[in-house]
């Protein structure tokens, strides 16, 4: 046997532990930061709302791969709650922007925090050993993202 089917299976094995890992320290950190339990869709528009500023429902829409109805829909529920708010398209007034209200800025930051704050906690219980090669592996995991 060579070398590469040894590692093979190794490596699937590794492939497979990463994605589980990864998945569950993401749903965790998104229980952590969502104690409302808004849904992913919501969450998404107002992550991006927060980054790229007002946007029509469209590009919305767009930006997260789905139907217009179906993102009407979530900027709906959004608004609802008090998180978005319609504004006037400065350049078309056939148009409407979504925009984070100050309510939906604040909950966005303190989701955030709660996630910081969770992850903190769960890594001052590592070893400093083992805090040290979580750290040493964050450039290879934003590595693997950015691929």
């Amino acid at each position: 046997m060579d070398s590469t089917s040894t590692q093979k299976p190794d490596l699937d094995a590794a492939v497979a532990d990463l994605t589980l890992a990864v998945g569950q320290l993401v749903r965790r950190l998104r229980a952590q930061g969502n104690p409302n339990a808004l849904s992913l869709s919501q969450l998404s528009a107002l992550a991006r709302l927060e980054q790229q500023g007002a946007m029509t429902t469209a590009d919305l829409a767009r930006a997260d791969a789905m139907k217009p109805q179906s993102m009407g829909a979530v900027l709906a529920s959004l608004e609802q709650e008090g998180l978005v708010e319609r504004r006037p398209h400065p350049t078309d007034g056939r148009q409407i922007l979504f925009a984070l209200t100050p309510h939906g800025l604040d909950e966005r930051r303190q989701r955030g925090l709660a996630k910081r704050a969770w992850l903190l906690a769960a890594m001052t219980r590592l070893s400093p050993q083992e805090r040290a090669a979580l750290v040493a592996a964050i450039p290879l995991i934003r590595q693997l993202s950015e691929s």
